[in-house]
């Protein structure tokens, strides 16, 4: 039986450059708890973290990344930092990312990820909503996660990130972004939720072979990983004498994604950077609990005639 190590197993780009396989998700975190999260996942052996304008907390982010660096020594460009483009600011992404680099008080990150394919009205409110509580969006015809891309292009060449890429996009929309005459860099990664419960199969395969790296948010069920609870990760964390959650990351890592695990408990953040190898047998019989036991944990309220999941190229 191996034991658990820390991962160090990292992904190459389209652009050419490395990403860590395992990163700390920030989602929902205080600031308080959000700058402790991050130094104590610096110091158990995370290089790689994992924010976004909505998140509310990339200030905190910053410190904790430039605390560490200045009490470690610890060269920038051993660190992969990503942060995400929120929708209202779709028309503007150069200035909005400048924004979240004063925040991070970093003068460029190595990921800037469009965070959904929809545009949001801009103004003050970052997520404003109707009579009905859902979500208000521009109408795709009159702006769309493809002219928001176009927008993002040109950040590379102005130094403010490594890398573009997307999240939360689907196969028929990636094809649709991809067929455009005016785009000319291929995302570098697309962000999606995927675990055990919801391996998306079909959508792993496809950015493979559009050379895009997948990387998984809330691998573990997000809230309360209710993904845990299934009994055939409990059975295979119980004969390797692991913890289930060590049992789900290891599989995301084994098929070539980055999983991005968020927690702020110390002990959960160090074991979560850690993986086992698994056996054929082992990762085949995880794979069918998608198929048994199939379930999506994030699907924003956007509205009765949006689906940002449908088997569409538009909303």
């Amino acid at each position: 039986m191996s034991a658990p190590k820390i991962c160090s197993k990292t992904l190459k780009l389209n652009t050419g450059a490395q990403i860590p396989a395992v990163g700390l998700g920030t989602w929902k975190s205080t600031d308080e708890e959000c700058y402790d999260a991050v130094m104590a996942a610096l110091k158990s052996g995370y290089t790689h973290i994992d924010t976004a304008r909505i998140y509310g907390n990339e200030a905190a982010v910053g410190k904790a990344i430039n605390d560490f660096l200045k009490e470690t020594g610890t060269p920038r460009e051993k660190l992969f930092i990503t942060t995400k483009l929120w929708c209202i600011d779709c028309k503007h992404p150069e200035k909005a990312l400048k924004e979240s680099l004063a925040r991070l008080n970093l003068n460029y990150v190595d990921l800037y990820l469009q965070h959904w394919p929809v545009a949001i009205p801009p103004g003050d409110e970052l997520m404003p909503t109707d009579e009905n509580g859902f979500r208000k969006v521009l109408p795709f015809e009159e702006w769309n996660y493809i002219d928001t891309y176009k927008g993002m292009q040109p950040l590379i060449e102005l130094g403010l990130t490594k890398a573009i890429g997307i999240s939360n996009y689907t196969i028929p929309k990636i094809e649709k972004l991809l067929n455009d005459p005016e785009i000319t860099i291929v995302p570098a990664c697309n962000q999606v939720e995927m675990h055990p419960c919801l391996p998306q199969d079909d959508l792993l395969t496809y950015c493979t072979e559009k050379n895009i790296v997948v990387q998984c948010y809330s691998p573990l069920g997000s809230t309360g990983a209710p993904v845990l609870e299934n009994e055939t990760l409990k059975s295979i964390a119980e004969k390797k004498g692991v913890a289930p959650a060590c049992i789900a990351l290891s599989w995301g890592v084994a098929r070539n994604t980055v999983v991005l695990p968020k927690s702020v408990n110390p002990k959960r953040i160090a074991s979560n950077v850690e993986v086992i190898d698994l056996s054929a047998e082992e990762v085949k019989a995880i794979e069918k609990i998608g198929v048994e036991s199939p379930r999506r944990v994030c699907d924003p309220k956007w509205g009765t005639k949006i689906n940002v999941f449908a088997d569409s190229d538009r909303y």
